[in-house]
């Protein structure tokens, strides 16, 4: 190894350990594939992030997720939010029940909030869902210039629902009895 590419490799591995630690400390990443980013959660395994989703009750995954394909991954601070860091990521869909897919749903089970048919969970994943393997290409260490910030996406999801007809005067009987 020349003087010139010791810098270099150190560089890099320090890149990597910081990828890997953000990765793992984070909750949530943002990936984007081919359409807009989507915050998703994952667990790192073996030097690579992992999603599971697509079906039903499951996470949506970010479009353009293909075999071979590249993603953008943008890491949170799990404190504050912000971003710490930003890579590229080689994408790779693992085979349902192949022994690297039964090792990552393994810990992708643990990670898996409020389910609401644990025992039976792995076999839906199987049938219905996409475990998805981004492993860590480029570092962006460059912080951008731009706010980076994007109108959300379309969702059926919602919170407004009309009031209760009760609850103002259930509101008010709290106030009145203090």
């Amino acid at each position: 190894m020349t003087d010139a590419a010791a810098p270099d490799a150190a560089a890099d591995l320090l890149e990597r350990a910081l990828v890997e630690e953000a990765t793992k400390k984070s909750s949530l990443v943002w990936v984007r594939g081919t359409g807009p980013a989507r915050a998703v959660w994952h667990v790192w395994h073996e030097g690579a992030a992992h999603l599971v989703g697509g079906g039903p009750g499951e996470q949506p995954l970010p479009e353009g997720l293909a075999d071979g394909g590249r993603a953008e991954v943008t890491v949170r601070s799990k404190d504050k939010g912000g971003r710490i860091v930003a890579w590229t990521a080689t994408v790779r869909v693992l085979s349902p029940r192949s022994e690297e897919w039964e090792a990552v749903v393994a810990e992708l089970k643990g990670k898996r909030l409020n389910a609401p048919d644990a025992e039976v969970m792995t076999e839906r994943w199987a049938k219905e869902c996409t475990v998805v393997r981004l492993t860590p290409d480029t570092v962006g260490t460059e912080l951008p210039d731009g706010s980076l910030a994007a109108a959300p996406l379309p969702t059926s999801a919602t919170t407004r629902q009309p009031v209760p007809a009760a609850l103002p005067r259930l509101l008010l009987k709290r106030r009145r009895k203090r």
